[in-house]
């Protein structure tokens, strides 16, 4: 077996998330308390009680799902002796996510990717007045037959492809009444569906340019070391170890494209056989069958996804 720990992204966030997991495990209750000192906010109650509203807020989730993730991490490494250098041959995450494949590795420290996913969730949120910007999922097209249809409907504006999540499901954004247009257009070229994504921003297009540039600041505060085994880049879809070139990437990603379904094929081909994916929900798992039925997906979320994981490795 040849494995990828991959994390998810936002939208996968949930009240309740991590509770399970600080009550049953020591571990898991110093990260989630680790972030909640890094921020200076009681985040963990937020997301063990909610309410949703607040934790649904880019600034939250963010770091919010990134804890649950490397709680798992923290559980896998010292009830089981795991590390992500002996368990696994690359980590990847879906936008949010790669930060959190990056700390796993060793890239970031846990109080500094929070407070990294702090920054980032708040300048993203920004960078766009609320209501003038939106995505959309095209259910149906694939990369080619989305582009084209973002190129289209832009007429000025800002619209193009933002998620390559898999195929059939690709996700775009841009100036509302582009993305509005987009639709439109989508859903005469034989889009299965073609629906606005209930989020507060326009994310990985061009209009979070601001959002980049308070990121390259961020990071340049910040110290990176080589991660264990390479990242899968989100806007190369590539394995990636010099943190120099990390750096730069972290910030390009802002306003680029997700090439999640690149990334999961570069990855079998680099050999690996299964993806497990360590944090809340199983999005990530759902989208590795759907990219190529020959690659397993595992979500590994509860205590009892733990124990069942830990007795394959």
């Amino acid at each position: 077996m040849s494995r990828a720990f991959v994390f998810p992204g936002q939208g996968s966030q949930a009240v309740g998330m991590g509770k399970d997991l600080a009550e049953a495990f020591a571990p898991a209750r110093l990260v989630f308390e680790e972030v909640d000192e890094a921020l200076k906010q009681n985040l963990s109650r937020l997301m063990f009680d909610g309410p949703d509203e607040a934790l649904t807020l880019t600034e939250n989730a963010q770091p919010a799902l990134m804890a649950v993730s490397l709680a798992v991490m923290a559980v896998l490494r010292e009830e089981g002796g795991v590390t992500v250098g002996d368990a696994c041959r690359f980590v990847a995450g879906h936008s949010l996510g790669e930060y959190s494949a990056l700390a796993a590795a060793g890239t970031f420290s846990v109080a500094d990717t929070a407070r990294l996913l702090k920054i980032r969730g708040q300048a993203m949120q920004k960078a766009v007045p609320v209501g003038e910007g939106a995505m959309a999922a095209l259910l149906g097209l694939n990369l080619e037959d989305a582009a084209a249809v973002t190129e289209e409907a832009a007429q000025g504006e800002i619209c193009t492809t933002a998620n390559d999540n898999a195929p059939g499901q690709v996700v775009v954004s841009g100036a509302k009444a582009a993305v509005e247009r987009a639709i439109e257009i989508a859903s005469g070229r034989g889009a299965r569906r073609a629906v606005l994504l209930p989020v507060s921003a326009p994310f990985h297009c061009a209009l979070m340019a601001p959002a980049a540039d308070i990121m390259a600041d961020a990071l340049s505060e910040v110290r990176l070391a080589a991660p264990a085994v390479p990242v899968i880049a989100n806007v190369v879809a590539a394995p990636v170890g010099d943190p120099i070139e990390i750096h730069s990437l972290l910030i390009e990603q802002v306003t680029g494209m997700v090439r999640w379904r690149e990334g999961v094929l570069r990855m079998k081909e680099e050999g690996v056989d299964t993806l497990v994916e360590l944090g809340t929900g199983k999005v990530l798992t759902g989208l590795t069958r759907r990219i190529d039925k020959e690659l397993t997906g595992v979500a590994v979320n509860t205590p009892d996804d733990i124990e069942q994981f830990l007795k394959t490795v």
